[in-house]
């Protein structure tokens, strides 16, 4: 898909900050340092537009980007980080449930996993929450580039198994370094909005 006009509409620390508009909407999930922010600017092809950091944990809230004001992508705060306050995980932990569960414009997910690792426990949980919910997920093992052909293969053989993933489901490697599997990616996306 071809951006020509992407923008950051809305930054929502509560439910009632979600915006009321009825555009479809893909949400970007996983763990803190996985990449969100890196692989949401290189699918839509701007450097700075969602908020990288070398510090995990940076996103604080759900950012909604407007693209091409037809679709949005959500970025949700990464979980599992450790430095997070435990006060503050569970202050973000009902608004992101309340987003994924109500929102009736949601599509669908992208669940980042770091290809580098085998799933965590957070990573199983959401996989597992999404499924119980029947929310649609497009499923990416990011920094691909980080690893060589044949140690990636086999990570993304471990990560399916961990995560439980069907043959049809797809796991998708990305690197938001190179560019490697965007268009893929992006394909993914589209299967996952209304036609």
């Amino acid at each position: 898909m071809k951006i020509k006009q992407a923008e950051l509409k809305a930054g929502a620390y509560n439910i009632n900050d979600f915006p009321g508009w009825e555009l479809p909407e893909i949400s970007f999930l996983g763990r803190s340092n996985v990449g969100k922010s890196s692989l949401i600017n290189k699918l839509i092809g701007r450097k700075n537009l969602a908020r990288t950091s070398s510090t995990p944990g940076k996103t604080r809230g759900l950012y909604f980007y407007l693209l091409n004001g037809k679709i949005c992508f959500v970025d949700l705060p990464g979980y599992g980080y450790a430095r997070i306050s435990k006060t503050e995980r569970q202050r973000w932990a009902p608004i992101i449930e309340e987003y994924l569960e109500t929102r009736s414009n949601l599509y669908g997910c992208v669940h980042l996993i770091d290809c580098r690792h085998e799933p965590t426990e957070d990573d199983k949980l959401m996989a597992d929450w999404l499924r119980m919910h029947s929310i649609p997920r497009v499923t990416v093992a990011t920094k691909s580039d980080k690893l060589s052909r044949g140690a990636l293969l086999r990570q993304l053989q471990v990560i399916r198994a961990q995560l439980g993933l069907f043959e049809e489901e797809s796991l998708l490697p990305f690197s938001a370094q190179t560019g490697a599997g965007r268009d893929q990616l992006w394909k993914g996306i589209t299967g996952l909005l209304p036609h």
